[in-house]
């Protein structure tokens, strides 16, 4: 009976050897036209989440793999956060951090929230990228963690991101266009896939709302998202070519921006683990490599801005 190892591995040779491949390299390949002004620079983290080692495990392989930095939640104490930023030192990569809150209680929530933030941001890292609020919460219940953000940030020099993310404030499009209206100093992590499970499309009928949050967007977490889910299961696959060149779309146009005005681009490879990777029934035997996924991703970046 074949072990979860080999099925992985027959996994990537055949995503290696097939045509399809081909056709991945391609997209890879196709490269926007980029009016690059000084300062303009492209920064690829990895994401831990779903890596079964320790934090120095983690970024020793990040480093190998060829990222820049990596993106994970800031550490809820000052020896977690201190181990922290002395392992990024020691493998010479640079951070940033998720940060949010899961009280049901607005208040508590918020008050969770703003201490977090203030942690982070004590560290200096590239960003904050915030899981804001819920998307149960009130607007009023909700321009806290915004109002909060936009201060701590100028105040920091840091910037400070709210991610388009399911279950918090700015889950769907229409209702992120709510909260750009109302806070022209909004700036956002896109996070589509999750507006594409929401919406249950690629999001054509709402264009004006994502050209919007496009103009709002300073950080990319690149997955690739779909009509009945926040990931496809393997984007070098070719039935999720459209799928994947949409998403591409999306984030050349955030990418041209950055280039243009000669900012800084951080892009998180965020495919994750089961649940969001499928699995095999009964053996939960993942149906892609993740790691692998991500690695190939960035790679796809690379080629495409770099």
């Amino acid at each position: 009976m074949p072990t979860r190892r080999h099925f992985i591995k027959q996994s990537a040779l055949i995503g290696a050897t097939t045509p399809w491949s081909n056709a991945w390299q391609k997209i890879a390949e196709e490269r926007p036209i980029l009016e690059k002004k000084p300062g303009f620079e492209i920064k690829i983290l990895a994401t831990n989440w779903g890596f079964p080692g320790d934090l120095d495990a983690f970024c020793a392989k990040a480093k190998a793999d060829g990222y820049d930095g990596f993106e994970v939640w800031v550490p809820g104490d000052e020896k977690g956060r201190n181990e922290l930023v002395a392992t990024a030192a020691k493998h010479q990569l640079q951070f940033g951090f998720l940060c949010g809150g899961s009280e049901p209680d607005p208040v508590k929530h918020y008050e969770y929230f703003e201490q977090a933030l203030i942690h982070a941001l004590a560290l200096k890292p590239l960003y904050v990228n915030c899981h804001s609020g819920r998307d149960w919460f009130t607007m009023e219940q909700n321009r806290k963690f915004i109002e909060t953000g936009t201060r701590l940030s100028e105040t920091s020099g840091v910037p400070v991101y709210h991610e388009t993310h399911r279950g918090r404030i700015m889950f769907a499009a229409h209702i992120t266009k709510q909260y750009m209206d109302a806070f022209p100093k909004l700036r956002l992590t896109l996070d589509i896939s999750h507006w594409c499970n929401v919406h249950e499309s690629l999001l054509g009928d709402q264009a004006a709302t994502v050209a919007q949050a496009l103009e709002r967007t300073d950080h990319i977490h690149t997955r690739v998202g779909h009509a009945e889910g926040p990931q496809v299961n393997d984007p070098r696959a070719p039935e999720w070519n459209t799928a994947l060149r949409q998403h591409l779309d999306w984030w050349d146009k955030v990418v041209e921006r950055k280039a243009k005005a000669g900012q800084v681009m951080t892009l998180l490879t965020e495919f994750g683990p089961p649940d969001y990777l499928p699995a095999l029934p009964y053996t939960r035997q993942p149906v892609a490599d993740q790691w692998g996924i991500n690695v190939y991703v960035k790679e796809l970046l690379k080629a495409r801005y770099g």
